[in-house]
């Protein structure tokens, strides 16, 4: 692990800790209370920060992805500020104690973003630092640290998204990017699937 990950994995576990002071953690504080609905975003509006351009939002699938995951944060760059394209980078999923569970990343009509090739996604990455007070200073912190930490990894799973679209035959009619019979392009499990101990 570089020095940077290092950093990157103590901030991630220091976020995690001083959530679980006060009996929370990274999904509970998204969420807030806020009743769970299948596809709305968390929190409403999403979080963007005009300083670096980073976007997310969080939200779930009925049903869900597999048996572990509650949900997905989107991680998104816009360069060019607010009223610019904006480029998925990677989704993030956590379980339902809020620990991290997979990365992944998605075909463009799942999202809907201005497609960029692997390379220039991967050269966003470290535009990804959300600097803000609301909705949450320790969520906030926690995502981008969770790139910071998986940037390898993440920086692969893009390639391997388009080594798959360009594998892809769609059906007849339909571009690769648009074919709804393949949503998620690749994928990392990271998280243990145990619960926490009281």
């Amino acid at each position: 692990m570089t020095e940077d990950q290092q950093r990157a994995a103590q901030e991630i576990a220091f976020c995690e800790a001083i959530l679980a002071k006060s009996g929370e953690n990274v999904l509970r504080e998204t969420l807030r209370d806020a009743p769970v609905e299948a596809w709305s975003h968390y929190p409403a509006g999403d979080v963007f920060d005009p300083n670096s351009g980073a976007q997310w939002y969080y939200h779930c699938h009925v049903p869900a992805a597999d048996g572990v995951e509650h949900g997905h944060f989107h991680c998104f760059v816009r360069p060019e500020g607010a009223k610019g394209p904006v480029h998925h980078v990677v989704a993030v999923g956590v379980d339902a104690f809020g620990r991290l569970h997979r990365l992944f990343t998605v075909n463009q009509w799942v999202v809907g973003d201005n497609w960029l090739a692997a390379e220039p996604t991967i050269a966003l990455l470290d535009r990804f630092d959300v600097q803000l007070a609301k909705p949450s200073y320790l969520v906030n912190r926690w995502l981008t640290a969770v790139l910071r930490r998986y940037e390898g990894e993440i920086a692969e799973l893009i390639r391997e998204r388009d080594r798959r679209l360009d594998a892809h035959v769609p059906p007849e009619g339909v571009t690769v990017r648009e074919d709804r019979g393949l949503e998620v392009t690749s994928a990392l499990v990271i998280g243990a699937v145990n619960p926490p101990r009281a």
